[in-house]
């Protein structure tokens, strides 16, 4: 078997020795749009994360049988053109459900507690010169008693909403997809999540139905000071409207994921007037060392399965 792995970089120093149990690997840690093809048409199995193989290029690999998607979803790969091929897709879900549920914390904390403000007064030395023990230069409030709204109630919000839950926090849902239903939490509209909740967090995959689905109408119905997380996909939340709002009213945003990735240069989140109001990590909440290592683990699984059944 010949094994192409085409992204090794996305994994960071996760151990991909595992695949050389099954045949011949060949991996590159990235790979352009006009270097895939030259790369994979001698391949049986090809493991990608972010690179996309199409109908054409598929065309063009004879010997291929088996693409492994590290990730969950799959829109990086032609579904309809490798099924008419013969060529089976297999991708992984459930790795990084804990990962990205502690980084929604991680997010919400560093924002509710204004960690970013207290770290810089204490480390500018002006806490050394104050006259008491403590500074309260910023309101802390605590998560008990507050309301939570969750859109996308899938694995990761049904975690989200538990741990929310511990912390004494009211959560209500929205469903992206009008057919979730959960007897454990109270179901609302979109209008009613966003007026009523303190923290929104944002756990839906990219769609039709979620595609621009806060712009700036929505962000305006949310309660002045409310946080904001997002978390499933950018492309969810308009991020030129979201700017305005973050200078124009106080609220405080998280972000992991934007429409593009790496962010596009000029963007209008790099020249805000508060730009304490924002924190953004680069699509990082999906990849804790054991998330990395149970998604390597099971695209193994994968390629093992498939060999087993044929």
């Amino acid at each position: 078997m010949k094994i192409v792995i085409l992204d090794t970089l996305t994994y960071g120093d996760t151990d991909l020795g595992g695949f050389s149990r099954f045949g011949e690997v060949t991996a590159f840690e990235t790979t352009a749009p006009d270097e895939t093809l030259e790369r994979i048409k001698n391949a049986d199995v090809i493991v990608t994360n972010k690179v996309v193989i199409s109908d054409a290029m598929m065309a063009e690999c004879p010997d291929l049988k088996l693409i492994c998607v590290a990730a969950t979803g799959t829109n990086n790969v032609d579904l309809g053109a490798a099924a008419k091929r013969g060529v089976s897709v297999k991708n992984v879900a459930g790795y990084s459900t804990e990962s990205v549920v502690q980084h929604t914390f991680s997010m919400l904390f560093y924002l509710l507690g204004h960690a970013r403000y207290y770290d810089d007064y204490v480390k500018s030395g002006a806490w050394q010169q104050s006259p008491v023990f403590t500074h309260i230069g910023r309101p802390i409030f605590e998560l008990k008693g507050k309301t939570w709204g969750i859109i996308g109630l899938g694995e990761i919000g049904r975690g989200v909403a538990r741990a929310a839950t511990a912390f004494g926090a009211e959560v209500i849902y929205h469903s992206t997809s009008g057919h979730n239903a959960n007897p454990d939490y109270h179901r609302v509209e979109l209008e009613a999540l966003l007026q009523h909740s303190d923290i929104v967090s944002i756990h839906a995959p990219l769609n039709d139905a979620t595609r621009n689905l806060i712009g700036l109408s929505e962000l305006m119905q949310m309660k002045r000071g409310a946080v904001l997380l997002n978390l499933g996909r950018g492309g969810i939340v308009n991020e030129a409207d979201l700017a305005r709002v973050i200078d124009a009213r106080e609220c405080y945003v998280g972000l992991d994921v934007l429409e593009q990735e790496p962010m596009r240069d000029p963007h209008p989140l790099m020249g805000l007037k508060h730009p304490e109001r924002l924190y953004i990590t680069p699509h990082i909440a999906w990849a804790s060392v054991e998330a990395r290592d149970r998604l390597i683990a099971k695209v193994c699984d994968n390629i093992r399965a498939f060999l087993d059944a044929r």
